[in-house]
């Protein structure tokens, strides 16, 4: 696989623990990218952990070397549309990740998860890398 990804949680929790298939597929991408909300949940899971500020040091790290997008106007028209598609089909999934997708739909990017529900959104190029 080539071309420009955005990063989930799950995946760069894989990566902070060295997962061999994780590392191998990402050698494969041209641009990696972050949402700023996946940033987030990276931090509220430092902040409830015994290990808070070697895993905050480690997300600091982590995001000085890619690009981390914003959710700006553009990403809530997009999140507006995927919330409204997903209520209709009666098919919620949790808040912060119709932000992340409308991030990747947005920016025309691929998401990358092991998260299964975002098949469910319609517009959004989806990879799993177990």
């Amino acid at each position: 696989m080539s071309g420009k990804v955005l990063l989930d949680t799950n995946i760069i929790i894989a990566l902070f623990k060295n997962d061999e298939n994780v590392i191998s597929s990402l050698k494969k991408v041209s641009e990696v990218f972050v949402s700023n909300i996946t940033i987030g949940e990276l931090f509220f899971g430092a902040e409830k952990s015994f290990r808070k500020e070697e895993k905050i040091n480690k997300i600091e790290k982590f995001i000085q070397n890619i690009v981390v997008l914003p959710c700006n106007l553009s990403t809530s028209k997009v999140y507006g549309k995927v919330k409204n598609e997903l209520k209709q089909k009666g098919n919620p999934i949790p808040e912060n990740d119709i932000l992340i997708s409308a991030t990747a739909i947005q920016n025309k990017l691929q998401l990358i998860s092991r998260d299964k529900h975002f098949e469910k959104i319609t517009n959004l190029k989806t990879t799993t890398w177990q």
